[in-house]
Order: C-alpha cells, then sequence, then structure tokens
C-alpha cells in the first residue's frame, strides 16, 4: 500500500494517495482528481459541465449552478498543484451543444485554468466533438509512456489505462454501518477515475457494468473522505 502525502498549500489538509501505475507515479487526491507527478498532468473526469442548462432544454429544471460549482473546485486543484498539463478525460460537456451555450463567467474560468499550460479535452461519449469557443485541443485518447488514457475503458486492451465514464462509487462496511462514497477504482493496471461534476452521481463498483475491468482479487477501492483517500479491498464492499 502506497503512503498517504499533504501535498497541499491551498488545501492544507487534504491528503493525497501516490499509487505506481504503468510506471508512472500518481497522486490521487481526495477531491477526486488524478495528479501524474513527473509530467506534471492533472487528470480530471467527467466534468459534465452545462449539465442543467442540458435538462433544462429538455425542461427537467435544476438549479443552474453546477458549472459555476464544478469549475471554481477544479481551478483551486489547478492551484493546489500547478500542472503542465490539463486532461478532461472525457464528457467535460454534458452535451454536443454545451461549449456553446457557456456564459461569458464560465469561459473566462476555462480560460484562466488554461492560461500557460496545455489543455486536453478527451471526447467523450456525451461531447463526442470537440468543444467551441474554449481553449484546449481535442483528442480521442493519448498517452504517456505505457499508459493510455481514453474516457470508456477497453477490457481487451494490453497495457496500464485511465479512463473515467462509469462514476465508480462504493459501499463499504464498517462498525456496524454502511458507508458510501465516490471512489477511484484500480487493480493495479487499469485506473477508472471517479466523477468530479457537481451533477454527476456514482456507480457501484460492484454492478455488473464493472464486469470484466478489473481483476477481481486485486481491485481496490480508493474511496473519497473530507480530507484523505481510504483504500478498501474488494472484498469489504457491498454490491
Amino acid at each position: 500500500m502506497q503512503p498517504a502525502i499533504d501535498v497541499g498549500h491551498t488545501m492544507q489538509t487534504a491528503q493525497a494517495f501516490a499509487l505506481d501505475l504503468g510506471g508512472e507515479r500518481a497522486l490521487l487526491d481526495p477531491a477526486g482528481i488524478a495528479y501524474f507527478v513527473a509530467p506534471r498532468m492533472l487528470v480530471v473526469a467527467d466534468l459534465h459541465l452545462e449539465k442543467g442548462a442540458s435538462f433544462a432544454r429538455r425542461r427537467m429544471f435544476l438549479p443552474p449552478y453546477d458549472t459555476t460549482a464544478t469549475l471554481a473546485r477544479l481551478a483551486a486543484l489547478v492551484a493546489k498543484y500547478d500542472p503542465k498539463v490539463i486532461v478532461s478525460l472525457g464528457d467535460g460537456f454534458h452535451d454536443d451543444q454545451a461549449s456553446d451555450s457557456l456564459e461569458a463567467s464560465a469561459v473566462r474560468a476555462i480560460e484562466a485554468l488554461a492560461a500557460g499550460r496545455t489543455m486536453v479535452w478527451v471526447t467523450g461519449n456525451h461531447d463526442p466533438s470537440p468543444p467551441r469557443n474554449v481553449p484546449g485541443e481535442a483528442a480521442s485518447s493519448l498517452t504517456l509512456g505505457a499508459l493510455t488514457f481514453r474516457h470508456i475503458a477497453e477490457p481487451g486492451h494490453d497495457g496500464a489505462e485511465v479512463s473515467g465514464h462509469y462514476h465508480p462509487a462504493a459501499i463499504a462496511r464498517g462498525r456496524g454501518k454502511s458507508v458510501r462514497r465516490s471512489c477511484f477504482a484500480c487493480d493495479g493496471t487499469r485506473l477508472v477515475m471517479p466523477a468530479f461534476g457537481a451533477y454527476a452521481g456514482g456507480l457501484n463498483v460492484r454492478d455488473r457494468a464493472f464486469s470484466g475491468l478489473f481483476r477481481p482479487a486485486a481491485l481496490l477501492a480508493y474511496m473519497q473522505g473530507v480530507d484523505r483517500i481510504f483504500p478498501i479491498a474488494a472484498r469489504d464492499l457491498i454490491g
């Protein structure tokens, strides 16, 4: 088990969990991002920006503050890690119209995140087209050494992989009660990121949708706490 490391200077109480994956050192932050140390790359999945606006177009009304809240949380983490590269690992926007409908304040917030950095928008199932009106470049996937980054995991992929899409969450037993949290799911080869968006929700890692993605005996759910990560073995997770 890797140690928890205090890397915060704007969030000084939060501890990131160090993990080796595909020959790269990564820090799993309790706030739900992964920071790859050597390339100074911050990876975030499933922002689902403008989900509230997308629902409103379908006459399902939610408070329209999710984009502002999500970008503010991401800005705090960018300030904390000061990455050279930011990767949105698919479903950065809730649909293909979302980047066109961003308010000016949201565009400015994304411009501030990207200033002096490389910004990569990996396309997802919700946003298969490259985003418009915002800085950055689009890609269907990208590689870092032996690591492949894509939105949806490919079970047959021969090598280490980081993906999003499934919005993993876990339920753990403890002291007579159960606790449910979003989580990173990893078996040492494949890492599935938690969803970062304010309205994203989560899917239990014991759900059949995850079948075939992980080596069962090696699976750990790195559950997000307020200020630390809790690694929980699959045998201690509730389906």
